[in-house]
C-alpha cells in the first residue's frame, strides 16, 4: 500500500491523536504537522512536530515530533519519521528529535536512521512556581533518538 504525505493543521492532527494514541492527549502547539494517507485515499496516521519539551534543548535548532499516531498501516510511523525529518531539515534545523517509552521497542526508528542518544530517569518533576507534573501521562524512562539534518548551527 502506498502512502502520501499531506500538510495537516494542529487540530487536524489532533483529531488522530484523540483517536489513535495509546497514552498522550493532544499537543498544546506546533511547528508543523503531516498526515498520511493511504491508496484508498484514508488518513491512517499524522506526526506533530513541536518545539522541544525540555528546557534545556534549543528551541532555535532543534525540533521534536511531540505526537506520532498511526491506525496500524503498515510502514506509516517510519513514512512519517522520513517526511517529518526532511521537512525539517528543508527548515534548516540541526537535528530532530523523540522520545519513546523505555518498553517500547524502536524498530521504526532504526529503519529511518535515527540514533539512540540516551535514556531518560523518568519520575516526577517541578516545573515554574512548583506546579507538580501532569500525571496522566507516562512518567517511565523513556528513549532520547535523534537525527541530525544538517551539520550547520546558526543558532548557540
Amino acid at each position: 500500500m502506498s502512502l502520501r504525505a499531506v500538510p495537516l493543521t494542529l487540530k487536524e492532527a489532533n483529531r488522530l491523536v484523540d483517536l489513535l494514541h495509546r497514552h498522550h492527549k493532544p499537543a498544546r502547539g506546533h511547528r508543523f504537522s503531516i498526515g498520511a494517507i493511504n491508496s484508498n485515499g484514508k488518513m491512517c496516521a499524522a506526526v506533530i512536530v513541536g518545539r522541544p519539551v525540555a528546557r534545556g534543548c534549543n528551541w532555535r535548532n532543534t525540533v521534536e515530533v511531540n505526537r506520532l499516531v498511526s491506525d496500524g498501516t503498515k510502514n506509516a510511523c517510519s513514512f512519517l519519521y522520513g517526511a517529518a525529518s526532511r521537512s525539517a531539515k528543508e527548515m534548516g534545523f540541526h537535528k530532530i528529535q523523540t522520545y519513546l517509552l523505555e518498553d517500547e521497542l524502536a524498530t521504526t526508528m532504526k529503519a529511518s536512521g535515527w540514533t539512540l542518544v540516551a535514556i531518560t530517569a523518568g519520575g516526577q518533576w517541578t516545573g515554574t512556581n512548583n506546579k507538580a507534573r501532569r500525571t496522566d501521562q507516562p512518567i517511565v524512562p523513556k528513549q532520547r533518538w535523534e537525527k541530525i539534518l544538517n551539520a550547520e548551527v546558526f543558532y548557540d
